[in-house]
């Protein structure tokens, strides 16, 4: 398979419209216009009959203590963990692009409906769920993308990993609210094929 973006070129830089924050002089960081970026695919595996679109940053820090604290940075050096920004399973056979903003153009707060999506597709939950739950202003269940947002004190730069995954059924066997790792373990025994394409994107003002 094979995977590119319209949007950002492999192990670019993605543009703040496709973020969900975007550097401020004020305050370090306003929210963005949110849209998910272009994606799209080729050279299917034979059988396939849906996809699954994942997005996940690789570099979010492992521990909070300095993340976005004044006169502090995020180490380089830091462990870091995984964070799902997009979960879209059942995509069509038929389909081999998703569209710039088809599936977000803005920031909701306390996060977009779900599971169901476009053209019978459904979308899981994305991270900033947890990362929100304690926001009184922002709380909920954060369905489909919600772009780049990392510390503005981070020193190391993130990386957006978009997989696509090709698989032998036509439904992911999950129902109701689901995640990435539920989506992942789900689909372990159906995966024909995969691919990524994988974009950058900071809030440090010394590594932008």
């Amino acid at each position: 398979m094979k995977v590119w973006s319209n949007s950002f070129e492999d192990n670019g830089a993605i543009d703040a419209q496709f973020a969900f924050g975007k550097p401020d002089a004020q305050s370090h960081v306003a929210l963005s216009q949110n849209k998910n970026p272009h994606i799209a695919w080729s050279d299917v595996p034979e059988g396939t009959r849906s996809f699954v679109v994942i997005c996940t940053d690789s570099d979010v820090p492992s521990r909070g203590d300095d993340v976005n604290q004044e006169g502090r940075e995020v180490p380089s050096d830091l462990p870091r963990v995984d964070f799902y920004h997009w979960v879209l399973v059942d995509v069509p056979a038929s389909t081999t692009e998703i569209p710039a903003a088809s599936h977000s153009n803005h920031v909701t707060p306390r996060g977009k409906f779900g599971p169901d999506a476009l053209d019978g597709m459904r979308h899981g939950v994305n991270d900033y769920t947890a990362w929100f739950a304690g926001d009184e202003s922002m709380k909920g269940d954060y369905y489909g993308y919600d772009g780049p947002c990392p510390p503005w004190n981070d020193t190391r730069l993130h990386h957006y990993h978009f997989t696509v995954y090709a698989l032998d059924v036509e439904r992911v066997p999950l129902e109701g609210r689901f995640g990435g790792d539920d989506v992942l373990a789900a689909i372990k025994p159906h995966v024909l094929g995969s691919a990524r394409v994988t974009g950058t994107y900071t809030l440090n003002p010394k590594l932008a």
